[in-house]
């Protein structure tokens, strides 16, 4: 099925809406959501008082046609696309920057002129992508990176030429990932909360198969992986040096109001790297054969459901 076959019926979005209006109010917080969404849309309260803003329509409609498995298959294309771009950014020309390598230098061989933590970084957050498309692949019941959706992302010319140009894209791309996870940790808040509520029906067939104690445990997973998404942003600006790396005191959606449906889902944002359009491409079979040269090991599992 398409990305955008997965539209749903009116009714459902309205119960939705409803739904998490409903528990709002019952959880007593009622006045935070309208404070929060003073805070979204610079002072209008009509969101939680009887009519959504357009903003906050639009948001809830794409939302609410976000599977689980649709969120899962999103979360795995998009950790495949960082996999294979911390792979080739690892292997590639860039690497002999003074910044990483040094010239002459390679991610095992890190010259006197190089910087061997910055080259760590790199090393680390291609472990990381890898754990987290594994989690994402178990979880939807693939039994090998060969049956991936996705087997070949296209990055723009010269992304592994320079260390100005991959910065660039790594930034991109780490704030294109955390808006995904944001949005995630939003729907599945809203789907665990339809569960409790009396208007369960609101969620469709393929959620409803989901506790709302399982629907909060993948919020929680999806801000785990969000926080490590939200370190490589900052690692990534630490490398290039831009300071202060930690420029934000929030991260942000970057745009995004959903994860899989819509004009301005994570998987309208990423569609780009999956078109020979966009660039040279480059294979995901080959990042995951050849990554053990190259990576580093890092510890840690998801967190306790």
């Amino acid at each position: 099925m398409t990305i955008m076959e997965q539209f749903r019926s009116f009714d459902s979005i309205q119960q939705a809406r409803l739904g998490r209006r409903r528990f709002l109010s019952q959880a007593g917080l009622l006045s935070l959501g309208a404070a929060a969404t003073t805070l979204a849309f610079g002072g209008s309260q009509r969101a939680y008082a009887g009519q959504d803003s357009t903003a906050e329509q639009s948001q809830e409609t794409a939302q609410s046609t976000d599977t689980v498995k649709e969120i899962f298959t999103a979360a795995l294309i998009a950790e495949d696309l960082a996999t294979t771009f911390y792979y080739n950014g690892l292997v590639g020309t860039v690497i002999q920057d003074v910044n990483l390598a040094g010239p002459g230098g390679s991610a095992t061989s890190v010259t006197s002129q190089g910087n061997a933590g910055n080259v760590n970084y790199l090393q680390a957050a291609l472990s990381e992508e890898i754990s987290h498309a594994n989690l994402f692949r178990s979880l939807l019941g693939i039994g090998s990176a060969s049956q991936d959706p996705v087997q070949t992302f296209y990055f723009p010319a010269g992304s592994f030429d320079s260390l100005k140009a991959f910065t660039g894209l790594l930034d991109a791309l780490e704030n294109a990932f955390i808006g995904a996870y944001l949005n995630a940790i939003q729907e599945f808040a809203a789907k665990s909360a339809n569960r409790q509520g009396s208007n369960g029906g609101a969620l469709n067939s393929d959620d409803a198969m989901y506790t709302a104690e399982q629907l909060d445990y993948f919020a929680k997973v999806a801000a785990s992986i969000m926080g490590i998404e939200a370190e490589h942003r900052v690692l990534g600006r630490v490398i290039s040096n831009t300071n202060p790396a930690n420029n934000l005191a929030y991260e942000q959606t970057d745009g995004l109001n959903a994860v899989y449906n819509g004009p301005h889902s994570a998987v309208a944002a990423l569609t780009p790297f999956l078109s020979s359009s966009t660039g040279p491409g480059f294979s995901l079979s080959t990042a995951l054969a050849k990554q053990g040269s190259v990576s580093l090991p890092i510890t840690g599992n998801p967190p306790a459901f």
